[in-house]
């Protein structure tokens, strides 16, 4: 596996990355950046928190409008006849609800707006076109932020992750359950729609934070369910299902897949609880996902994530400032579309190599450590 997350790109003097911006980082100042500590870096950052109202509202507008004005063009493709008119807003219209759930999780942190309120209540409408409950996610969301890259607090907000040791110890049936679950096709299919369409519509497991989550899953499930009775009657079942489907989930696969390589790459960062700091946590086990101009746009920045876990309440319109101002955070965990890819097979947590590895990987090391126990019985038989 290429170690690409914190290695040098010799010579980087005069390296420019997808946006034009000038790579000049040595192997000596991504050393000093991963050893700074976390906590030094987001005591740093803490001027980039205020919110700029109107910065919000605009950026608010100018994903809400094309959404609506998309998502109704799109029926009207349907109702029509024009299979190349949808064919060609399809990804479009899916990139502008990615942004208005991406502006909902700012919301979710009291980061877009400078007020509580109007950030909760722009959080809470937004749900409803994201099909997710603001109030019981918000929670949930804090509970991942406050405990990602921890070993003893898994499962809450993350993908589900194994160390090599407890992979081992599971019965045969348990490590078929556990790469069933870690397919692709489970993780960026199956999941995503049971995400967003079931789990969504029930906070199981909640029960024991009282009845707020309940109250929000079940407000905000009325207020889908209102909102699709109004498009339904105005164009009718069949086309609000062919618009109302393909772009909800592929705006969930696509969410479901920037969630995954924020924080599922080779060199990310797993602790027992006495080794465990939530910013130096934040620094190494998440990623600058470095994606093109246009992509970076539609995912509201949110691919700065080491930043963004750094320091939360930066709003993601203020992230790119942080890159520009601190240019040694660049290239700390830094990921290119392409590279993002070869993160798919990782699957386990190897706290001897702390590193991600794969389970070819782990079989094929598990062989060889086979081979040569037993040619060091033959070799021990033989004299």
């Amino acid at each position: 596996m290429a170690k690409w997350m914190y290695s040098c790109r010799l010579p980087t003097k005069g390296r420019k990355n997808s946006a034009g911006d000038d790579y000049s980082m040595t192997c000596t100042d991504q050393s000093a950046v991963t050893n700074e500590s976390g906590r030094a870096w987001a005591q740093k950052l803490t001027s980039y928190r205020t919110a700029d109202d109107r910065r919000a509202v605009f950026e608010l507008l100018v994903s809400l409008v094309p959404f609506a004005g998309l998502w109704g063009v799109m029926a009207f493709a349907v109702e029509h006849d024009l299979p190349w008119l949808y064919a060609l807003l399809v990804l479009p219209t899916a990139g502008f609800l990615i942004r208005l759930f991406l502006i909902q999780h700012d919301c979710g942190h009291g980061s877009f707006f400078s007020r509580k309120t109007t950030n909760d209540w722009v959080g809470r409408v937004l749900g409803v076109l994201t099909i997710t409950p603001y109030d019981h996610w918000r929670r949930g969301h804090a509970l991942h932020h406050a405990t990602a890259g921890n070993l003893a607090r898994r499962g809450v907000g993350d993908v589900d992750t194994l160390t090599v040791a407890e992979y081992e110890a599971r019965s045969p049936l348990g490590r078929l359950r556990y790469w069933a679950y870690r397919h692709p096709i489970v993780l960026f299919c199956i999941g995503p729609a049971y995400l967003f369409v079931f789990q969504n519509r029930w906070p199981a497991g909640a029960s024991h934070n009282g009845w707020e989550p309940w109250l929000s899953t079940m407000l905000t499930n009325l207020a889908i369910a209102g909102l699709a009775a109004v498009l339904i009657s105005i164009v009718g079942l069949q086309t609000f299902l062919w618009v109302e489907i393909p772009t909800l989930m592929l705006a969930a696969t696509a969410g479901v897949w920037l969630f995954y390589v924020q924080h599922q790459f080779e060199k990310t960062f797993w602790a027992e609880t006495a080794d465990w700091d939530v910013h130096d946590a934040a620094l190494r086990g998440s990623s600058h996902y470095d994606l093109p101009q246009v992509l970076r746009w539609f995912s509201a920045n949110i691919g700065i994530h080491h930043v963004h876990h750094l320091s939360s309440r930066i709003p993601s319109y203020r992230l790119p400032s942080v890159l520009r101002d601190f240019p040694a955070l660049r290239n700390v965990g830094r990921l290119t579309l392409w590279q993002s890819l070869e993160c798919v097979p990782l699957t386990l947590w190897d706290d001897e190599r702390l590193r991600l590895v794969s389970f070819k990987e782990l079989r094929r090391r598990r062989s060889a450590q086979t081979v040569h126990a037993e040619d060091c019985r033959n070799r021990s038989g033989a004299s």
